[in-house]
């Protein structure tokens, strides 16, 4: 392997780093609101808000559409470069909450920074990704993302006997690891395609979006992605909450979801980042869809037990290794110009996290009035993300940026 190549590797870790601080705060507030629910006396409305409004959807929505508007406006490393610590100082918040209002202000300030690194850190990894490598580059930020879940759930196991004093432990680490992803990004080089694309004749300005020629690729996206990421909103921030609400034993709630995302980095390593730039994309998005409907409805049919939850776990960690959430980042960085990209990824971020904000508001009334209602009402909203991608997906393989560009002009 050339300089170069190891230089792009090590510049798609970095840059990618932002997926593994996105999912371990999720997965952290996940395992602590159990804890925050018994000390401070949470409503199910109340953990509902937090749900909402957390890093998991409205404040990650409308950071991502802020940030993606910045990047294309002045480049990509202004904003991956410092939005780190602006994650830092929302952190500390839950670090040292000591009444609700922290809690919900600490994620509204982390859900802006992890979302306006979304768009930056995506289009970087995708702008000098190599052509015949784009999807192999684009599944280590999605293996960093499922990381983040796996080290937070598995240190929540062993800190159990702390309660919530080993949570403060596991947002402090995500604060510190912030910290330092900024001074490592700080001699990261900006998109070289960013800058060629600042040219009087390339420079293009976000109404474009609403024309014709890309408007239908954000409505694709957004509805493909969304209705799949209403499941995953749900899978990542309440599960644990869930688990403990059916009573099923204590080291459910921390390692059998985090034997989900282990089982999915496995996925994306053999088969999205090895496949998606040789194969057909458009049938590994399907066989991936199938298997979601599947994994979910068979909670639907018999019921949130032990034995069905964990058969669900290794069914949904296999299709989620090469299927939507891996597909959106590759197909959102293809579908647009390099002068309008981050914007086009902003946008449609923001559409499926504040879309996820709204319902979230009501899962935990669906979860504890009746959870075989919740469980068919997720399993149709994955239906209808896998005849959305299998309808409209692009085949992209193999293609340049450049030639996706000209194909679509």
């Amino acid at each position: 392997m050339s300089d170069t190549q190891d230089h792009k590797w090590r510049n798609t870790i970095l840059a990618g780093l932002a997926n593994y601080i996105d999912a371990g705060s999720i997965v952290a507030g996940s395992v602590a609101l159990a804890l925050w629910k018994e000390i401070y006396g949470l409503s199910d409305g109340f953990i509902g808000l937090i749900g909402a409004f957390s890093a998991n959807a409205i404040s990650a929505g409308v950071g991502a559409l802020i940030g993606g508007i910045l990047c294309d406006k002045f480049g990509r490393k202004k904003i991956y470069q410092y939005d780190m610590i602006f994650y830092a100082f929302g952190m500390l918040f839950l670090v040292f909450a000591s009444a609700p209002w922290m809690i919900v202000l600490g994620f509204v300030l982390v859900g802006l920074a992890v979302g306006a690194d979304i768009p930056a850190s995506w289009s970087l990894i995708a702008e000098q990704a190599p052509d015949d490598k784009r999807g192999a580059h684009s599944g280590v930020a999605q293996l960093l993302w499922y990381l983040g879940p796996v080290a937070v759930l598995v240190a929540a196991y062993f800190l159990q006997p702390w309660g919530i004093t080993g949570v403060r432990w596991i947002f402090a680490h995500l604060a510190v690891l912030a910290i330092g992803l900024t001074f490592l990004r700080s001699r990261m080089r900006e998109s070289q395609r960013w800058e060629e694309s600042q040219t009087a004749q390339q420079r293009t300005g976000w109404r474009e979006l609403f024309s014709p020629r890309y408007f239908g690729a954000v409505l694709f996206l957004a509805s493909m992605y969304g209705f799949w990421n209403l499941w995953a909103g749900f899978n990542g921030f309440f599960t644990p909450y869930l688990v403990k609400e059916h009573n099923l034993p204590e080291w459910v709630a921390t390692i059998v979801p985090a034997a989900y995302f282990l089982i999915g980095m496995i996925s994306i390593l053999t088969i999205f980042m090895t496949l998606s730039d040789k194969v057909n994309q458009k049938l590994l998005f399907g066989i991936s869809a199938v298997l979601h409907v599947v994994g979910m409805a068979i909670l639907a049919i018999f019921g949130f037990t032990l034995e069905i939850y964990i058969l669900h776990v290794v069914i949904m960690g296999v299709a989620g290794g090469f299927g939507a959430q891996s597909f959106f980042q590759l197909w959102s960085a293809e579908l647009f110009p390099t002068a309008i990209r981050s914007t086009a990824q902003g946008l449609t971020f923001a559409i499926v996290r504040i879309g996820l904000g709204i319902w979230s508001f009501f899962v935990p009334w669906l979860a504890s009035y009746d959870y075989t209602t919740l469980a068919w009402i997720l399993t149709g909203f994955l239906v209808a993300s896998g005849v959305i991608g299998l309808i409209w997906a692009p085949r992209n393989e193999g293609k340049s940026l450049e030639e996706i560009a000209a194909a679509r002009a």
